[in-house]
């Protein structure tokens, strides 16, 4: 009897355990449970809004449609290069004596640039200029024996005025060659490229200096052929550089090709843009917008508003919808763009209420809410 006791109590403490544990069990699933509901409903970033109904409502801006002007530009990739950029080659042989001025240097036009050793020819014109005026004395004795006393010939005459035309003639080419030993800049701009150095030998027609006059610069591209009557000489052109981010210059186009370019079907181009600072530098890459059209009195909108579907393009607009409001998708036709603005051709007019606030959030038929209008009072 005593024995079975001893395990009735035994049995009767291990259920009294069995049934704390459970209860335990049942408490710990309730808060874990709360807990991840909890977590679930905290990772949820965006919960839409309902209405009274219990359907979702977007909130949007809108902005009315009005009716603009706008510019229709060709675009461009061109390279900079000079207007004047000279090779000056040696017109004389010789030595380098001696160089005026260093690289870099910005010269006027006719400035020295570098001289060659002009030794022999210098004694080659001394020795002409002795020989000519020589020539001329005779000439000239025997021109006033034979006009005034008709002393001598005819033919002696007329061989001491050759003599001396002769003598004459020598000593001015022996000049032109002694200040063609000096080497000087053809057009005013920056010393770039210096070919040779002091003492070594050049022949006529070797490069000694490269004049690079920057000043004013153009800006040489190609045009698509489909815009061959539109582009015309002396049009503006608007120009960027990747390098000058934030600056932009205008331009005028000089020169216009007349034949096309088998290999892309462009047309050259060129464009003369002033640059007193020097600051725009040949070979860089620069953007051109060339003015090909201007609209009047048409429909503009950002592009980002403008979703692409399968049968084109639409945009959303906002419609009155039982007493509140709701999107309304619009098929659209583009027309063209400039700088993240488009021209709608057809599908909006005035007035529309265009969604460019939460467009990317709506469906055709989603409700909305307007929470902001731009460029009209609400």
């Amino acid at each position: 009897m005593a024995r079975d006791s001893r395990w009735r109590r035994t049995e009767s403490r291990w259920g009294s355990l069995g049934l704390l544990v459970g209860v335990l069990g049942i408490a710990t699933a309730v808060v874990g449970c709360s807990r991840s509901e909890g977590s679930e409903a905290g990772s949820d970033q965006v919960v839409p809004d309902e209405d009274p109904t219990g359907a979702r409502v977007v909130n949007v801006g809108v902005t009315p449609v009005e009716l603009t002007s706008f510019v229709d530009y060709i675009r461009i990739v061109g390279e900079v290069e000079a207007v004047h950029d000279v090779t000056i080659s040696a017109e004389e042989s010789g030595t380098i004596a001696r160089f005026f001025v260093e690289k870099g240097a910005r010269l006027r036009q006719g400035q020295r640039i570098a001289k060659i050793d002009d030794a022999v020819l210098k004694a080659q014109v001394d020795e002409a200029r002795a020989l000519a005026e020589l020539a001329r004395e005779q000439y000239e004795r025997q021109r006033r024996l034979w006009e005034e006393e008709k002393i001598g010939s005819e033919i002696a005459y007329l061989q001491l005025k050759s003599s001396a035309e002769a003598a004459a003639a020598r000593l001015e080419m022996l000049q032109a060659r002694l200040a063609r030993t000096e080497i000087r800049a053809p057009v005013a701009g920056i010393f770039d490229e210096k070919s040779v150095e002091a003492g070594e030998m050049v022949a006529p027609g070797a490069p000694v200096a490269r004049v690079v006059a920057t000043r004013q610069v153009k800006i040489v591209g190609g045009v698509p052929e489909r815009y061959a009557l539109t582009v015309n000489p002396g049009d503006s052109a608007r120009i960027t550089l990747d390098v000058l981010a934030g600056r932009e210059f205008v331009g005028t186009i000089q020169f216009v090709g007349t034949s096309v370019d088998p290999r892309n079907r462009e047309f050259p181009i060129e464009i003369v843009l002033d640059n007193p600072t020097g600051l725009v530098k040949p070979r860089m890459l620069a953007n051109v917008q060339v003015e090909r059209a201007r609209l009047d009195s048409v429909v503009v909108v950002p592009q980002e508003v403008v979703q692409r579907t399968e049968d084109g393009y639409q945009v959303f607009v906002v419609q009155n919808h039982e007493g509140g409001h709701s999107a309304l998708a619009r098929s659209v036709t583009l027309g063209p763009s400039h700088a993240n603005q488009v021209v709608i051709e057809s599908g909006l007019t005035a007035g529309d209420r265009l969604i460019t606030a939460g467009h990317r959030l709506v469906d055709d038929g989603s409700l909305v809410r307007v929470i902001g209008t731009q460029g009209a009072e609400r």
